[in-house]
C-alpha cells in the first residue's frame, strides 16, 4: 500500500490552469494520434506527460491530491485535449469522471488510490450484475463493457445492485434497488479484447470480466445519493451524470473545432474545378459565419449556466432541480451542436474528407460515435421539456 501525508495530498494543483497545460500537450498529442488510432493505447512518453500535467485529477477532491476545479474550466480543458485528439479528450473526461467517486469513499481508501500520481479509474457503465453481500464485503462475477481508458488503468471499478444474504435486493433512501460500486486493482479484471468500432478507436473501451472476486466494504461507496458525499464544494454539489454529460459537451466541442478549422484552412486553398475558392463563394462565408456562431454561442451558453449554477451552489447540499434541469439541457444543446456543426464541415469539405490523414475523417467517425452514446441522445431534451411542464416525478435528475 503506498502512503503520502494528508498535508501533501489535500495541497495539489490548485489554482493551476488545465487549460494552459493541455495547450501546451496539444502537438504531443497531435503527434501521437495515428499510433494511438492503431494501438489503441496512449504512448508511455505521452501517457507520462499527461499525468505530469494532472489532466486526470482536475475534478478530483484536493483531500486526495486532486485539483478540484470549476466545471467551466475543465469543460475547456477537455476541449482543448480533443482539439488535437478525441480519443485522448473521451478518455481523459472518463478518468476525471470515475474520479468523482473519490467523495463517496471512505478517505483512506481513496488516499490509497490516489496516492500514485498515476492513479487511473476505469469502469463500464452499471448492467444486470448483482453484487452478494457477504460478511466484510462483496462478491461479485460478471461482464462489463464500454470501460474508455480502461490500458491507461491503475484501478477498476464494476457498479451492480446488491443483493443482502436473505436474497432481497438492497434498497436506497428513494425506495429503489441500491447500485454500488466496488473497487478493486485493475489486476483482478480479466479483459475482454472487444473494441472494434468504426470512431473513438484510440479509447480501448474494452470490456473486462470478474470471477468470484470478494470487494472489502471500505472499497466500496455508492454514486447515487449526493448526500452521502464526504468532501463538502461547490464541484460536488453538480450531480455526476452533469458533470459527465459536461465532459462529453468538451468533447464535442474540441472534435468540431478542429474540424471547422480544417476546413477555414482547406477552403482558402481549394478551388473544386471550374468554381473560385471555397473561400470566395458568399454561400461558404456565410455556412462558415453561422457555424462559427453556432458553436461559440452553445459554449458560451453552457459556460453562462455552469457559473451561475455554481454560483447558487451550496458547499454541502447538492443543487436543486432547477438547476440540474439547466445543466443538462446546456449539454445536450453543446453536444447537438457540435455534431451539427462536424456535419457541415465534413459535406461541405467534399471529397477532401474522405480521406485518411486529413483534418476531417477520423473526426467525423469519431463524432458520430460520440454522437451515440448515452449523453448525447435526442431523449434528453425531451427529458428537460416533461421537467419544465412537470417537474421530476421519476427522478430523472436525481
Amino acid at each position: 500500500m503506498n502512503h503520502i501525508s494528508p498535508s501533501a495530498m489535500e495541497s495539489g494543483a490548485a489554482g493551476t490552469d488545465p487549460v494552459a497545460r493541455a495547450r501546451d500537450l496539444g502537438p504531443a498529442i497531435a503527434a501521437a494520434a495515428d499510433e494511438i488510432e492503431r494501438t489503441q493505447c496512449i504512448p508511455a512518453p505521452l501517457l507520462t506527460q499527461i499525468h505530469d500535467a494532472r489532466l486526470a485529477r482536475i475534478l478530483l477532491p484536493r483531500s486526495v491530491g486532486g485539483d478540484q476545479l470549476e466545471p467551466w474550466t475543465y469543460l475547456r480543458a477537455i476541449e482543448e485535449i480533443s482539439r488535437h485528439d478525441g480519443s485522448v479528450g473521451w478518455n481523459l473526461f472518463v478518468a476525471n469522471s470515475a474520479a468523482l467517486i473519490a467523495p463517496f469513499i471512505p478517505l483512506p481508501t481513496a488516499r490509497e488510490i490516489f496516492a500514485d500520481p498515476r492513479a487511473w479509474v476505469a469502469w463500464g457503465p452499471p448492467n444486470q450484475c448483482k453484487a452478494q453481500a457477504v460478511a466484510g464485503g462483496y462478491r461479485v462475477s460478471g461482464e462489463w463493457h464500454f470501460a474508455s481508458g480502461c490500458r491507461q488503468a491503475t484501478w477498476m471499478g464494476a457498479h451492480c445492485a446488491v443483493i443482502e444474504p436473505d436474497g432481497s435486493a438492497r434498497l436506497n433512501r428513494f425506495g429503489r434497488p441500491t447500485v454500488r460500486t466496488l473497487l478493486f486493482p485493475k489486476r483482478d479484471a480479466e479483459p475482454i479484447h472487444d473494441w472494434n468500432p468504426i470512431g473513438m478507436r484510440g479509447t480501448a473501451s474494452e470490456g473486462y470480466r470478474l470471477t468470484d472476486l470478494f470487494v472489502p466494504e471500505a472499497y466500496s461507496g455508492t454514486r447515487e445519493d449526493p448526500a452521502l458525499r464526504r468532501d463538502s464544494g461547490r464541484l460536488y454539489a453538480f450531480t455526476m451524470q452533469g458533470l459527465y454529460a459536461v465532459g462529453v459537451a468538451g468533447v464535442g466541442f474540441g472534435i468540431a473545432r478542429a474540424m471547422l478549422d480544417g476546413f477555414i484552412a482547406l477552403a482558402a486553398e481549394k478551388a473544386p474545378r471550374g468554381l473560385q475558392r471555397l473561400a470566395d463563394s458568399p454561400v461558404v462565408q456565410a455556412d462558415v459565419a453561422r457555424r462559427e456562431a453556432q458553436l461559440g454561442s452553445a459554449r458560451a451558453w453552457l459556460v453562462e449556466i455552469l457559473k451561475e449554477v455554481w454560483a447558487g451552489a451550496d458547499e454541502v447540499a447538492p443543487i436543486d432541480l432547477a438547476a440540474r434541469v439547466r445543466v443538462r439541457l446546456g449539454c445536450a444543446h453543446a453536444i447537438s451542436s457540435a455534431i451539427e456543426v462536424a456535419d457541415y464541415v465534413f459535406k461541405a469539405a467534399g471529397t477532401s474528407a474522405i480521406f485518411p490523414g486529413t483534418p476531417f475523417e477520423r473526426r467525423f467517425r469519431d463524432i458520430h460515435t460520440l454522437s451515440q452514446q448515452i449523453q448525447s441522445r435526442e431523449a434528453h431534451f425531451e427529458a428537460v421539456g416533461r421537467a419544465m411542464f412537470n417537474g421530476d416525478p421519476d427522478g430523472v435528475f436525481l
